[in-house]
């Protein structure tokens, strides 16, 4: 019978522990700041929710998560893009738009800040065509980077995403003594675009898999 393998030490008594923090070292809820990238956490509550979207308060979300790892959540930072809109945009296209508008309102009412970049509309065929956000990436690795300059007394950063483009930010911002702790998840399926990055996990300080239990613990009131 082969070795089992030993992720954690086992006579560690540090519960907060991750897989991708193999010192373990402990938190003391100090402030941190949450940076989420709305196109990840779309699909991850899709996927959840067998091809529907899930239902569900990000701010509570936020909140959770920090709670998760004692820490405070002290500011949201959240990248997304509004719905794409033709030229003569249709009756379905501002009904979207305006839905949209709605939730970035009460968002930003919530001092959430919302950094939006554009939605792309990709001709597959004559009756099909995709979607894709663009600049968000950007956007939310350039005010990751102002972190250290414009907040200093911020050393914890959760940071919500599957993208391996936020590496060198990443790298960058340990080099400064950043901690960057990632929530993410992934499956081995394919076409559920949650594939496994390897780069970004290494690259982080530690790391923990969302769960569908986290969606349901963030009702919307």
């Amino acid at each position: 019978m082969p070795e089992a393998k030993i992720y954690k030490s086992q006579n560690n008594i540090n519960i907060s522990m991750h897989p991708g923090d193999p010192q373990g070292s402990p938190d003391d809820c100090l402030p941190c700041f949450i940076f989420i990238d709305d196109g990840f956490l779309a699909k991850l509550s899709k996927y959840f929710g067998g091809g529907k979207y899930l239902k569900f308060d990000r701010i509570s979300f936020s909140n959770n998560l920090a709670k998760k790892e004692n820490l405070i959540c002290k500011k949201i930072f959240y990248y997304t893009a509004p719905p794409f809109q033709s030229n003569k945009p249709t009756i379905e296209e501002k009904a979207k738009k305006d839905k949209y508008n709605k939730f970035v309102a009460k968002m930003r009412q919530r001092e959430v800040v919302v950094q939006e970049g554009r939605c792309q509309k990709i001709k597959v065929n004559e009756e099909q065509a995709r979607y894709c956000q663009k600049a968000v990436d950007i956007l939310l690795a350039m005010d990751l980077m102002s972190v250290p300059v414009k907040y200093p007394e911020i050393k914890k950063i959760i940071l919500i995403a599957s993208d391996s483009d936020f590496v060198p930010v990443v790298e960058q911002l340990k080099d400064l003594g950043i901690e960057i702790i990632l929530y993410t998840y992934y499956v081995k399926k394919r076409n559920t675009g949650l594939s496994r990055s390897n780069y970004l996990l290494k690259s982080v300080s530690r790391y923990a898999k969302i769960t569908k239990q986290d969606f349901d613990n963030s009702p919307l009131l």
